[in-house]
């Protein structure tokens, strides 16, 4: 929405209103070289700390292995850090990747070394019925992705599916992030997507009205503010 020629950014825009290319039709080596892009992008703006930092705090009773879901896997760049951060603290691991996209699934395979043994899966995380309990949820940048209502039944599903904890790490809707990230070289996707993310992220009262709606005590709930441009939400239990 436009005031006078200025971009209003004091409400969240649906993504039905406003799409991303990234979620529409491309071939393989358009959405391969995106999330390569993605990848350099979370790398120069610390995009991977505030989820490490979160399971740094992680209740450290013995769980071996801890099993973890990423949601909204892409191309695989999260679980990859995760993977070299658990095997610096010699914490056991079995990581799974669920993204709708099968294109995700081929890309974080060719990216990702065999030895790191992640498994990535197409299809619905909330569908995933692995043979095993799930002890921790996380995502990176999907949140944003996703319709209010959709939100809500992620959060009740992270909710009442994680054992240990789950954590939603995505963007500040800020309109100065928005024109800085415009500006600089990303992939000609990136670069239209990224401002466009922005305008569809969330800001403190966004959050406090989805957990409300998920019937998710407030206080259970962390809500962080990480520079730059990030805004998370994570709960241990």
């Amino acid at each position: 929405m436009r005031s006078n020629g200025k971009i209003d950014f004091s409400r969240r825009v649906s993504p039905r209103e406003l799409p991303e290319w990234m979620d529409g039709e491309c071939s393989y080596e358009q959405f391969r070289d995106c999330l390569r892009s993605l990848e350099k992008v979370n790398r120069l703006f610390l995009g991977y700390r505030p989820t490490l930092s979160w399971l740094q705090r992680m209740p450290r009773e013995k769980q071996d292995p801890i099993y973890m879901v990423d949601v909204g896997s892409g191309g695989g760049d999260l679980l990859r850090r995760i993977a070299s951060w658990a095997s610096r603290r010699k914490i056991q691991v079995r990581l799974t990747g669920v993204d709708l996209n099968p294109l995700a699934a081929r890309a974080a395979a060719e990216f990702t070394p065999r030895e790191l043994g992640i498994t990535w899966v197409t299809g619905d995380a909330m569908a995933h019925r692995p043979d095993h309990p799930i002890h921790i949820i996380v995502s990176s940048l999907m949140a944003h992705h996703l319709e209010d209502e959709e939100i809500v039944a992620l959060l009740r599903w992270m909710e009442s599916t994680a054992t240990k904890g789950w954590f939603i790490n995505d963007l500040e809707r800020a309109e100065w992030s928005s024109r800085m990230f415009g500006l600089l070289p990303w992939h000609p996707m990136v670069r239209h997507d990224g401002p466009v993310s922005f305008r569809r992220a969330f800001r403190h009262d966004d959050w406090r009205r989805l957990l409300a709606a998920a019937e998710i005590p407030r206080e259970a709930v962390t809500i962080e503010r990480w520079r730059p441009g990030r805004l998370c939400v994570g709960r241990w239990k």
